[in-house]
């Protein structure tokens, strides 16, 4: 079984956002993410493999037995846009309230937003809540 590339790792979060990130809106845009994400998680930012700021962390177990651990929450600000990693892929109760997030793009497992002021910020900080919630509770919804 292969590895999970996503680990933890000591490379400093600051610098690569700084050498990462394309545009003094994207800079601006993640150091403020990582001072929200540290507010409502009660985690401080990481580095979770080559590109993405991670906070907190959780154990997952598929029933192919394929497991590991993953950032509770985290985002990357990739070329194209921030990528948030919020909710829950396949999470009908937090489809209202991504309803009245605002302007984004549905991926899989994240949301690509433009900028930050694209979101309203209230409603991010109840699905970061809801998802926080769920995973302490191992009661996120999985699709195996």
């Amino acid at each position: 079984m292969a590895e999970n590339k996503t680990k933890p790792t000591d490379q400093s979060v600051e610098a690569f956002i700084r050498s990462f990130a394309d545009t003094e809106q994207k800079i601006a845009d993640s150091f403020m993410l990582i001072e929200l994400m540290q507010k409502w998680s009660g985690h401080e930012a990481r580095m979770w493999g080559p590109s993405i700021i991670g906070f907190g962390n959780y154990h997952y177990k598929y029933a192919s037995g394929r497991e590991g651990d993953m950032p509770m929450i985290g985002f990357s600000p990739r070329k194209a846009a921030l990528t948030l990693y919020v909710n829950l892929p396949y999470s009908t109760s937090q489809d209202q309230l991504l309803q009245k997030l605002g302007k984004y793009k549905m991926g899989k497992g994240c949301i690509y937003v433009r900028r930050l002021s694209d979101l309203d910020l209230s409603v991010l900080e109840a699905l970061v809540s809801s998802t926080l919630t769920a995973l302490k509770q191992n009661k996120w919804p999985r699709k195996i």
